[in-house]
């Protein structure tokens, strides 16, 4: 049976964001995620998953100005030496949270040139070789143009060379489901190829990305698939609700308890 984090991003927004924690452990879920932690003190969010028995599934590593327009720095090239000091800042929360893995975000770069090819290959390589050092698994999440126009790394199939080419053993594939279906449709057949290398999962219905089961995929079959391929992490809920987070948690019910 498949296990799911709630994404504190997007979910439970109707408190405050140290509030969710509770939120989510009362509606059930057992892990949680969110995009960005740095807001807060590190000592803060993990006093909350502690007093709440939840699990860290996931954070993004610090990703520049993100009011700005900024989605990352890895295909940045003059701006290698900002990521790196991200990654340590990202670490402290690492600590504290006890994550196991942390993604990050490519930039807005045209994949075309060879500089950002060049500049993205050498900050995976760097920031999964420091993150080694802590335990520490790095995923890489293709994002679709729909939501994310002019973003790096927009391919499931060229993350996935990324992936081999570096055979770096905690470098891994973040599979969002919802981007998949939109970048490139068949699902399931990317899934059973791509196992192999994912180190993380995350879900919401296409088109709107409201809740599982809402929209054109079989999500109900999709998790069926994951536990199928033997997928034993977490299934983040990357999702935005679509008229308040507990009035939408119908779905989530079937698989709620688990593993409890």
């Amino acid at each position: 049976m498949p296990r799911f984090a709630a994404n504190l991003t997007l979910m439970f927004t109707e408190v405050p964001f140290l509030d969710r924690f509770a939120e989510a452990a009362a509606a059930g879920f057992e892990a949680v995620e969110f995009l960005f932690p740095y807001d807060h003190p590190p000592e803060a969010i993990g006093e909350r998953l502690t007093a709440h028995g939840l699990t860290q599934a996931l954070f993004n590593l610090p990703p520049g100005d993100w009011a700005a327009g900024e989605r990352g720095l890895a295909a940045l090239p003059e701006r290698f030496e900002e990521l790196k000091g991200g990654v340590e800042t990202a670490l402290g929360y690492a600590r504290a949270t006890g994550v196991k893995r942390l993604h990050m975000m490519a930039g807005m770069a045209d994949r075309n040139d060879p500089e950002a090819r060049d500049s993205y290959r050498r900050a995976v390589a760097w920031t999964a070789e420091r993150l080694s050092t802590e335990g520490l698994d790095l995923v890489l999440e293709p994002i679709n143009a729909r939501n994310m126009p002019g973003y790096f790394l927009n391919d499931f199939g060229y993350a996935a060379d990324v992936i081999r080419d570096l055979g770096l053993p905690n470098l891994k594939l973040q599979f969002d489901l919802y981007h998949c279906q939109i970048l490139h449709g068949d699902v399931t057949m990317r899934l059973r190829a791509l196992m192999p290398m994912v180190g993380h999962v995350q879900t919401a219905s296409v088109p709107e990305r409201h809740e599982p089961g809402s929209g054109e995929m079989n999500d109900a079959f999709l998790f069926a698939e994951l536990d199928r391929l033997g997928y034993d992490g977490f299934i983040g809920c990357e999702y935005n609700p679509r008229a308040g987070t507990r009035e939408g948690l119908g779905w989530f019910a079937p698989y709620k308890g688990a593993r409890t």
